[in-house]
């Protein structure tokens, strides 16, 4: 069965609602801002904007209903951010994802420090516009074979943009006998495509309803 992720849950009525569709993980991002408080947010910000929801509170929220996708957009300072949701929720409710190879590497090296099994995945698919086409390309082509990678963060976990997990990333997934979590399904036929059995073990998307939907039509009955 194909796990669900509702993606971006940065509000308190996000993350009520995909606990009460009965999703499997919620996704959000933290943001660290410049007097040191985390709160949910998608981009980089220096002082927390009216209404952006305290990291602890939303931990708070999540503790015993959910399990947590927490995809990390800070470089450096990580492991305080993933030490305080296990703390909060258990390691075995969490799942951490990033960018940054060594993000993903200090992560694991703290969790394997601490006897925990946690779920780390390195993502791959990272916007190239404002990066040099030859550097760009070089990027590209560590995401499509990206067993050095892998190998040298540590990752529990493959993480793939939906188009190349089609080209070459669920190949290497399989061949490597990790867990393959896709990233942002939406629209109908990609769902329906990757919702199938054996093809993802996560699909993180903006329309967990329709996942969902597609997930129960394909239970046995």
């Amino acid at each position: 069965m194909t796990l669900v992720s509702a993606h971006r849950c940065l509000t308190v009525p996000d993350i009520e609602a995909a606990i009460a569709l009965g999703a499997d993980y919620v996704e959000f991002d933290v943001q660290r801002c410049a007097d040191g408080s985390l709160v949910l947010h998608h981009d980089p910000v220096e002082v927390a904007p009216p209404g952006a929801v305290p990291y602890a509170e939303a931990l708070d929220l999540l503790a015993g209903r959910i399990r947590l996708h927490l995809d990390l957009k800070v470089v450096g300072g990580e492991v305080p951010i993933v030490a305080a949701a296990v703390a909060r929720l258990g390691a075995d409710q969490l799942l951490v994802t990033t960018l940054e190879d060594e993000g993903v590497r200090t992560v694991r090296e703290w969790a394997d420090a601490q006897g925990l099994e946690l779920l780390v995945g390195l993502s791959l698919g990272r916007g190239l516009r404002d990066i040099p086409v030859l550097h760009g390309l070089r990027i590209r082509l560590t995401e499509l074979f990206p067993r050095r990678r892998y190998r040298d963060a540590g990752a529990t976990v493959v993480v793939a943009h939906h188009w190349l997990a089609r080209l070459q990333v669920r190949r290497f997934a399989r061949r490597r006998g990790l867990p393959l979590l896709v990233w942002t399904v939406d629209t109908p036929r990609s769902l329906a495509y990757w919702m199938r059995p054996g093809r993802a073990w996560l699909v993180t998307t903006n329309e967990p309803a329709l996942a969902m939907r597609l997930r129960a039509d394909r239970l046995p009955t």
